[in-house]
């Protein structure tokens, strides 16, 4: 994310991604790297805390509160956010995101 890796950002989304953004909009995995690739996102520092994993199978949840900052559509962003990512393994064996979800921390 920090550095808008489009490439790799492509190998850690699964095709069905779902992501539920900070303002309750669902996001695309072709809509995350599309954002990444037009420089709609650019995320300048990011400080993790808080972090939570739990292993099910082979499924991963993971919980992580973080500082970030950077521009969102040219326009200053920052904040406290908690996200949670859910990893799958896919069929190659690879750890994907297949499900996310971001919120504001008060």
């Amino acid at each position: 994310m920090l550095g808008s890796d489009v490439s790799a950002l492509d190998e850690l989304l699964a095709p069905e991604l779902i992501f539920t953004s900070h303002l309750g909009q669902l996001v695309g995995k072709e809509d995350d790297l599309a954002a990444h690739r037009l420089g709609l996102i650019k995320v300048s520092a990011l400080e993790y805390s808080d972090r939570h994993v739990r292993l099910i199978g082979d499924v991963a949840i993971v919980s992580v509160r973080a500082r970030l900052s950077g521009t969102f559509a040219g326009n200053p962003a920052s904040g406290d956010f908690r996200f949670t990512r859910v990893w799958a393994l896919s069929p190659r064996g690879t750890w994907q995101v297949v499900a996310g979800h971001a919120d504001v921390v008060a």
